[in-house]
């Protein structure tokens, strides 16, 4: 699908209007995930200027480096998926304790410096208040946003996590999981194989890197069309590190992802299983069809994934840096 195609156009403005109403619906009818200490209004009386701060900083940010969107969005989801959704993927590792973000699976991640700008400009204003977690959250929101994906608000008050090791990293997707094998990991979070499937469409966004990938060029691989096999292996040739853009819009959130998919392009095995693998094809084809309903199921899918065993109360605490336990 053209990007500046009338239709495409019209699909995002559509999709983006009705997340409007979405969001509406949640505020009026109260969070419907069931964490009672979240609420979108959560800092309006203590740090009124929490969330534009945080989106100021992000799209100051993603000016000088688009591809920092698709690194926030993946932050988000790595922080949710270890331990919940309480900032633990920010701590840095210490002599005595080997953090989240050195595993391997890890290592790549990006943008710790926009959401470490974003809090020190929260502790002038409210010193205390935002926690990482609500950092993180936000600032993977107002990527997507600034992408061109849907519009859409997020409950907030998360505690941030006093826990952060190397371990508990083994939850993490791996990008050589079959279908099974995601539909299991994102069911042990309460997310359904649909919400998986729109969850995945953020590699709408970003890079993946050859040494996750080249497994697939060593044996002949019948999910992978033959031409795009030979792009990848002429990634491969820079070395394991060299990265391959997931669709040819890497900083553009759409679709076209889907598209790719259908066209047995999937960078990764665990991204071409969901169109080669019956009980998800018909997702993959209605969200490379229908762009509108792709946006509306991602946005519902995030604030879903953003309330994944939060800390409420004393079971967290709201950082004064966010790379360290207080």
């Amino acid at each position: 699908m053209l990007l500046n195609s009338p239709l495409n156009l019209a699909m995002m403005a559509s999709a983006n209007l009705l997340s409007v109403f979405i969001t509406m619906e949640v505020i009026l009818s109260g969070f419907r995930f069931g964490v009672d200490g979240l609420r979108m209004d959560y800092y309006m009386m203590s740090c009124p200027f929490a969330e534009p701060i945080v989106k100021n900083t992000v799209n100051r940010a993603l000016q000088d480096d688009p591809t920092l969107a698709a690194a926030l969005v993946r932050m988000h989801f790595h922080d949710c998926f270890v331990e919940g959704c309480d900032g633990s993927i920010l701590i840095d590792s210490t002599k005595g304790n080997t953090a989240e973000k050195d595993s391997p699976g890890n290592l790549s991640l990006r943008g710790y410096e926009v959401i470490d700008d974003a809090k020190a400009q929260l502790e002038e204003q409210c010193p205390g208040i935002v926690s990482c977690a609500d950092i993180v959250a936000m600032a993977a929101r107002d990527a997507v946003f600034w992408t061109g994906g849907p519009v859409y608000d997020i409950p907030k008050g998360r505690k941030d996590g006093r826990r952060s090791k190397i371990e508990d990293t083994i939850n993490l997707p791996f990008p050589s999981f079959n279908t099974s094998e995601l539909i299991k990991a994102f069911g042990q979070r309460g997310l359904s194989a649909q919400e998986m499937v729109a969850l995945s469409g953020a590699h709408t966004l970003g890079v993946a890197r050859c040494s996750s990938f080249k497994n697939r060029l060593s044996n002949t691989d019948p999910t992978l069309d033959s031409n795009f096999a030979k792009t990848l292996s002429k990634t491969c040739s820079a070395g394991d590190n060299a990265e391959q853009p997931f669709d040819s819009t890497r900083n553009t959130f759409d679709n076209l992802y889907f598209n790719t998919l259908i066209w047995k392009n999937g960078v990764l095995f665990s991204d071409e299983v969901l169109y080669t693998t019956p009980r998800t094809r018909a997702i993959v084809n209605g969200y490379a069809m229908n762009q509108a309903m792709f946006f509306i199921d991602f946005l519902q899918a995030m604030m879903k994934m953003g309330t994944i065993d939060v800390k409420e109360g004393s079971k967290g605490e709201v950082r004064e840096n966010c790379r360290k336990i207080n």
